[in-house]
Formats: C-alpha cells, sequence, structure tokens
C-alpha cells in the first residue's frame, strides 16, 4: 500500500494568517491552486488552511472586500493533519469519514506536504493493487500455511490453533475494514472438515 508521502504533493505554498484574502486570491491564481496552508505562528501552534471555498461561502457571498479581510478570519483552524506513513486507504477513508477534499501532511520534522484528492486519485496505485485483493491474498496464505501446520503437527496441536489463530486475525482485520461482519471463521470450517479428528479435543500446552 503506497503512503500518503509517496502521493503527496510536496511543493506547499503557504502563505501568512494576516495576509489579506486579496493577496490570498492572487496567490491561488498565480499558482493554480485551491487551497494554501496557512503557516504557524509559533512553534507549537497547529497548521490552519484556507480554501477557495473559505473565500466564497465567507468573504464573495457577503460581499465583503478581500483587501479589509484577513485569511485568519476566515481560515480553518486547526485542520485536520495526516501523517506520512499513513496509507493511502486510510486517508481515503478519512477525507470521506470527514469530508475533507486535501490536508496538510504533517511529521515530528514540520510541514511534508499537502495530500488531495487528486493525488490519491491520479498517483495511488489502488486500481492496479486493490487493497482487497492484497488482503485476500494474504488470508489465503495464512489458510495455506494453517493447513499445512495442522497436517505436520496434527488437528489438535497448539501449532495449529495458532495457525488459525492467525488467518481469523486477519479476516476479522479485513471485515473491520469492510465494516462488515466474518460470516464464517476459517477454523471453524476447518474443523467442520475434519469433526471426526477433532471431537472432544483438547489441544496441547
Amino acid at each position: 500500500m503506497k503512503r500518503a508521502a509517496d502521493v503527496m504533493t510536496t511543493n506547499v505554498v503557504t502563505i501568512k494568517g494576516f495576509a489579506t484574502v486579496a493577496e490570498a486570491v492572487a496567490l491561488m491564481k498565480e499558482k493554480g491552486l485551491r487551497a494554501l496552508i496557512v503557516e504557524k505562528r509559533i512553534e507549537n501552534d497547529a497548521y490552519a488552511m484556507v480554501t477557495e471555498s473559505d473565500i466564497i461561502y465567507k468573504v464573495a457571498a457577503y460581499g465583503k472586500d478581500p483587501k479589509q479581510v484577513r485569511v485568519y478570519e476566515i481560515m480553518t483552524k486547526p485542520c485536520v493533519s495526516i501523517p506520512p506513513d499513513l496509507g493511502v486507504e486510510y486517508v481515503a477513508r478519512l477525507f470521506a469519514n470527514l469530508k475533507l477534499r486535501r490536508a496538510p501532511v504533517v511529521s515530528d520534522q514540520g510541514l511534508q506536504g499537502v495530500i488531495s484528492l487528486g493525488d490519491i486519485m491520479h498517483k495511488s496505485d489502488f486500481v492496479e493493487k486493490p487493497q482487497s485483493v492484497e488482503r485476500e491474498n494474504e488470508i489465503e496464505a495464512a489458510r495455506v500455511n494453517a493447513r499445512k501446520v495442522c497436517a505436520e503437527k496434527g488437528a489438535t496441536s497448539g501449532e495449529c490453533a495458532t495457525a488459525w489463530d492467525i488467518v481469523e486475525e486477519l479476516q476479522a482485520s479485513a471485515a473491520h475494514q469492510r465494516q462488515e461482519k466474518v460470516e464464517e471463521q476459517s477454523f471453524e470450517e476447518y474443523i467442520a472438515q475434519h469433526s471426526e479428528e477433532v471431537a472432544n479435543r483438547d489441544y496441547d500446552s
């Protein structure tokens, strides 16, 4: 899975909070941007963002003079920030849940970039490598390994139970990500297929 750092835009354009909205508009037009990151006032301050929506909804819609309104008066602060190591799938889900279009990517070293819906759409590999397929492949590999372990160690062994626990953990994780329940646990399926062998079993310690 690609990370936020793999798809983000690193050429970040910032603006001071005390700048006028007119200056922000001019900068956005010059750079062809829909949002600007607002610089922190002090080291421990939070990042903010001013977007075209902020400008249209809060300034233009009320006939305010952009030369008199300051960026800090209309910006969104604090804005949601994304750690650079967060997988793109999770960034996309966060954007969907919070109705976001873009967010700054921030590490302990400071501002690293900006990630947007466009970055996810055009730079990630969700078409070539859908996570659901990769998860199913991982689960199937764990199933194969569990069957092998059980064949070698015995269906009542602790190793067998542990191997199937791994399968079930992977299934549960996948189901949680899909927000679905696992309809049938793999170990239960395995037990059903080997009912005579494991009837009234006690696992080895």
